[in-house]
């Protein structure tokens, strides 16, 4: 059955199938989530990007657009990587945002995983106001359930504190 849980905690330490990466779109690692994930998952994960860098996304991971890779030392067993929208400069922020969730249920679906852990994609530096992202992703999640119900998957949307909980639930 498809499910939404929301909670306040390190997404690097749960104990789910895949966790998504709110990276930019040189996949090298940075500030936020996608400097945790890194560190905490060790040099593997930094290995396998620079891969897709070199052969399917050479000029960078394209806003709206999810790649996956092994989780490295996480326990969790893949990293689904996306490149959330620049809120200021992207010419489509809302439509991007919905699209990285999309991509990484559907990359999650296509592997087979049933648990999978989301941050607040790009609701860091990135700038998204954290009350639409969160419609965004809940809207996002809804209507991927519906068109997949097969799916099985469990979805937990992972704060980083207890004001950005209190949103999501707000939200749900």
């Amino acid at each position: 059955m498809n499910t939404i849980t929301i909670m306040t905690g390190d997404i690097t330490q749960l104990a789910v199938e895949a966790i998504v990466n709110a990276a930019n779109a040189s996949l090298m690692g940075g500030g936020g989530v996608d400097g945790a994930i890194h560190r905490a998952g060790g040099p593997t994960i930094l290995e396998e990007c620079r891969n897709i860098r070199q052969t399917v996304y050479p000029a960078g991971l394209p806003s709206g657009e999810a790649v996956v890779t092994g989780a490295g030392k996480l326990p969790a067993r893949l990293v689904i990587h996306t490149a959330g929208p620049i809120y200021h400069s992207d010419p489509d922020p809302a439509g991007n945002l919905a699209r990285c969730y999309r991509r990484c249920l559907q990359l999650a679906h296509a592997h087979g995983v049933k648990s999978v852990a989301f941050p607040g994609i790009s609701t860091g530096v990135y700038g998204f106001p954290k009350e639409a992202a969160a419609r965004i992703a809940i809207e996002t999640i809804r209507t991927f359930f519906a068109e997949q119900p097969e799916a099985d998957l469990s979805v937990t949307l992972v704060a980083f504190s207890a004001a950005d909980e209190k949103i999501l639930q707000g939200c749900l």
